[in-house]
């Protein structure tokens, strides 16, 4: 491609995770002014390009598989009195949250579908800050509706980008992700658009793929989820209820994920966010 996306993203991944693991050392006064340096380079990348939230906002009333059932949010009271925190009485507030992880855009780590499986707090953090590539099938879904991203697809994208890189974090860009607050019935839709097991498999195997994305609440369509019990049986976790992928490039981007490190879970709501550099996204 014309741009120097792949340079600058695999730059400014390495920036990030050397200012991560080397935060300790950063006191020292003869290693201060590179910190200071690669500090400077790392946000003059991402301030230079454009930040893009791939999550939504959750509530009560948020679309969730009707086996788990929606979130119950409270106030939270005082044990005592029996009355809810509030600003004026008691200078803060706050609130109780009951349910289930899987909910709003989440993470589903290996231990969600495997007894053995790695759970949330671990998937390392090099694995949470990903390059990524965004399979756009919208164009797809006028003839099939109910469209599953195949191989083929994935070889037809790549005459178009390149390889897939390897170390990715892969996304499935369905546009279903519109209908979430306006139209949550037809967000819950089933069949709906979704990955094959080959071309997860694929991914996987082929082309070193980290992790998947989508836009609707599970991976795939078939009656025992196969794409997404291969997936998690294998070692790789997902992001469920994506927003906004049609906001961000098929290459560039640098997706990092992150979630609460709650001890031994099993999935959890997750802030996933895309930074696309400058001229990346200029020629995006």
């Amino acid at each position: 491609m014309s741009y120097r996306g792949p340079n600058v993203i695999h730059r400014m991944i390495a920036v990030l995770a050397f200012s991560f693991l080397s935060m300790g050392a950063m006191a020292q006064a003869n290693t201060s002014n590179t910190h200071d340096n690669q500090t400077t380079e790392l946000l003059a990348i991402i301030h230079a390009g454009k930040l893009v939230d791939l999550t939504h906002s959750f509530s009560a009333s948020t679309p969730v598989w009707s086996g788990f059932g929606q979130a119950v949010i409270t106030p939270a009271k005082d044990p005592k009195t029996g009355q809810p925190y509030t600003i004026d009485k008691d200078g803060f507030r706050a609130n109780y949250f009951s349910m289930v992880g899987q909910y709003g855009t989440h993470v589903d780590p290996p231990a969600h579908f495997d007894a053995h499986g790695a759970t949330i707090d671990a998937i390392a953090l090099n694995q949470m800050i990903l390059p990524l590539v965004v399979f756009d099938i919208t164009g797809l879904l006028q003839k099939d509706p109910d469209h599953a991203l195949s191989v083929n697809d994935i070889l037809s994208w790549e005459k178009m980008h390149g390889r897939v890189p390897s170390g990715s974090f892969a996304a499935l860009r369905t546009d279903m992700s519109k209908d979430w607050d306006t139209n949550p019935t037809r967000f819950k839709r089933s069949p709906f658009p979704a990955w094959s097991l080959a071309a997860v498999q694929f991914l996987i195997e082929q082309r070193g793929v980290v992790a998947i994305g989508h836009e609707s609440l599970d991976t795939d369509t078939t009656e025992h989820m196969d794409s997404e019990t291969w997936l998690l049986q294998h070692g790789h976790y997902q992001i469920e209820a994506m927003a906004n992928l049609g906001q961000v490039p098929a290459i560039g981007a640098v997706l990092i994920a992150m979630w609460p490190k709650v001890k031994n879970g099993d999935g959890f709501p997750a802030r996933v966010m895309a930074v696309v550099p400058a001229d990346v996204s200029q020629a995006h």
